[in-house]
């Protein structure tokens, strides 16, 4: 569960390195996770949340509270 997102569901996606010479191996296309705290208002605490970078942008739109209860409702412990 290293490269997760809580907020949007982001995991790794699975491809092919394809070389100069086309010869194909495996490859994992890892999603730009972070490790953010924010300041919950309503709780009076800090939380810790794994992001990834388009998730940080939408909670920097959508505000802390809204991002939590999203998780939440996804069924996530925060």
């Amino acid at each position: 569960m290293s490269a997760h997102c809580q907020l949007t569901g982001a995991q790794p996606g699975f491809g092919n390195a394809i070389s100069h010479s086309h010869r194909r191996t495996s490859r994992r296309f890892d999603p730009n996770v972070q490790r953010k705290r924010y300041w919950l208002p309503g709780e009076g605490r800090y939380v810790r949340l794994r992001l990834s970078a388009k998730a940080i942008k939408t909670v920097d739109t959508i505000g802390v509270e809204a991002a939590v209860a999203r998780i939440r409702a996804r069924g996530v412990k925060v």
